[in-house]
């Protein structure tokens, strides 16, 4: 039985690709943070799941995890490593709490460095390992290619990650081990609830106020038009078992937008999202 890492499965995307990857016949080794969350996902997901416990910016507990699993692998590698888990930071950036961008990069990009660190050897057959060589599915997002205002730390670390992802695809060469990213929009999870939460008063001296009252408004009626969790869940197996996978999978319920916003000039997007949200000079 072919068996993946899965970070940040609580909820979200992570459960979506979880429940996709048990239904298809295989093993998923989940992380989450909380020992309620591990205990309720091995009632949900059955024997075929298998929690670990680590935040991801906790390198000791990642490599003892690591270490763990290794040994349940019974000799086998491990057929995929996802880096789902993540958190998204908001607000405008000349006004942002520097700890808060540190917070953003340490758990999106420093975190799956230590993931990848931590796993990766076991992708890679060898003496003590045997099967065919696995694959890293990085989780980026849309933002990854088109950065939106007031979320700058987010765009910044997914931005990040493409290129990370991009050198490692070619560093892995050397082993075989192929590394895939996977850019979804908006997803009908938890997160685009927690919109309404977000404590924006400490703006509301400055003069962007009103625009990230629009964006927070917004960034609610995603969770009533994202895609299922699931469906990121197929695209992410898609990746991890077709013979001969894309580099980089887009997964949107905007295609046609996307698109646009990607390919348009610069400029132009500029004064679109610019006018939407109040930011052109008067």
């Amino acid at each position: 039985m072919k068996s993946f890492v899965v970070t940040g499965v609580s909820t979200g995307i992570g459960w979506g690709i979880t429940k996709v990857l048990i239904g298809q016949g295989f093993r998923v080794f989940g992380s989450v943070r909380k020992q309620a969350d591990a205990d309720r996902l091995k009632q949900e997901f059955g024997d075929r799941f298998e929690p670990l416990i680590f935040d991801v910016t906790d390198e000791a507990a990642v490599h003892a995890e690591a270490v763990r699993m290794a040994g349940m692998l019974g000799g086998e590698t491990l057929a995929g490593l996802v880096n789902n888990a993540g958190v998204a930071v908001a607000g405008p950036l000349l006004h942002l709490p520097v700890a808060e961008f540190r917070h953003q990069i340490e758990v999106n990009l420093t975190g799956v460095v230590i993931v990848t660190q931590a796993f990766a050897p076991l992708l890679a057959p060898g003496a003590d390992r045997k099967g065919a060589p696995g694959r890293i599915v990085n989780i980026s997002s849309v933002a990854g290619k088109n950065a939106t205002p007031f979320v700058a730390p987010y765009g910044a670390s997914k931005f990040a990650l493409e290129g990370l992802s991009e050198a490692l695809r070619r560093e892995l060469l050397l082993l075989g081990v192929d590394v895939i990213v996977v850019a979804p929009g908006a997803v009908a999870t938890p997160i685009w609830g927690k919109a309404k939460d977000e404590d924006i008063e400490p703006y509301r001296g400055t003069v962007f106020f009103p625009a990230l009252e629009k964006v927070q408004a917004y960034m609610q009626g995603l969770g009533k038009t994202g895609l299922p969790p699931e469906t990121l869940g197929e695209a992410v197996a898609k990746a991890l078992t077709t013979p001969n996978p894309k580099v980089r999978y887009t997964v949107t319920p905007n295609p046609v937008q996307q698109f646009m916003l990607a390919n348009l000039p610069r400029r132009v997007v500029d004064r679109m999202l610019g006018g939407r949200l109040g930011l052109l000079p008067s």
